[in-house]
């Protein structure tokens, strides 16, 4: 199970979250895989441990995979969830209040950014 935690725009103009996994629905060698999915590029981006960042909505539909840091994610209504290395975020909050981010350990955040087609379905199975 890849774990995912899914970030959106509320009907109140707020963030919300909700944790699931990346869909692993068929098999091959021994191994479980997900569909392939529709992207329109990727980036990679370091912060310094440290780093935070102020309230701020995702600029485009886009899966986040975190290399290495642990994070604290905030809502505006002061709910949070953490970011561990090896997990996804579905960052589909694109208007709104947004949310904003701290690494809580002592390494560097090491991500990339996947911007998802349009219509891309991105497997996303709500726990």
């Amino acid at each position: 199970m890849i774990r995912c935690v899914r970030i959106w725009t509320g009907a109140d103009g707020n963030s919300r979250f909700e944790e699931g996994s990346i869909a692993l629905l068929r098999g091959e060698r021994g191994d479980i895989l997900g569909d392939k999915l529709g992207a329109t590029s990727i980036s990679y981006r370091e912060t310094s441990s440290g780093g935070a960042f102020a309230p701020h909505d995702a600029p485009v539909r886009q899966f986040v995979l975190t290399l290495s840091g642990t994070l604290e994610f905030r809502c505006a209504d002061g709910a949070t969830f953490l970011i561990y290395p090896g997990d996804v975020l579905l960052a589909e909050d694109t208007t709104g209040s947004g949310h904003s981010w701290r690494l809580v350990d002592d390494q560097p955040w090491r991500r990339a950014y996947i911007i998802l087609g349009a219509n891309t379905d991105a497997g996303f199975v709500k726990h």
